[in-house]
């Protein structure tokens, strides 16, 4: 199971649960399709969508990706792209790993800590 395995490659818990929460909300919408039938005008759909959006949120913070998913997911027949998922692998892709250098914007050297 490569997708287990890659979540274990994940450190952080919020990031892992976030993971988990959009490939199981697009999981639903991809294979509960006769329920979410009519697409952005169900009840159902919406509400999955409002509430994963609510979590993830919470989890990751704002990020830029997530307005576009939100408003694909409102769109009948684009919620069998796994958009929620794609949002969570962009929001996530860019963060800094210890270790690794931080690239500071250009200005004004920081003051040194002691």
């Amino acid at each position: 199971m490569r997708a287990f395995d890659f979540l274990k490659s994940i450190k952080s818990p919020e990031q892992r649960l976030a993971w988990l929460v959009a490939m199981a909300a697009d999981a639903i919408q991809i294979v509960a399709l006769p329920l979410f039938a009519p697409g952005g005008f169900s009840p159902a759909d919406t509400l999955l969508d409002l509430v994963v959006a609510g979590i993830l949120l919470r989890l990751l913070g704002w990020h830029w990706a997530f307005l576009p998913t939100f408003a694909a997911e409102l769109v009948p027949g684009l919620d069998l792209f796994p958009t929620w998922t794609a949002a969570v692998f962009f929001a996530t892709r860019q963060q800094i790993r210890p270790g690794e250098p931080e690239i500071l914007p250009p200005g004004p050297a920081p003051a040194r800590r002691p």
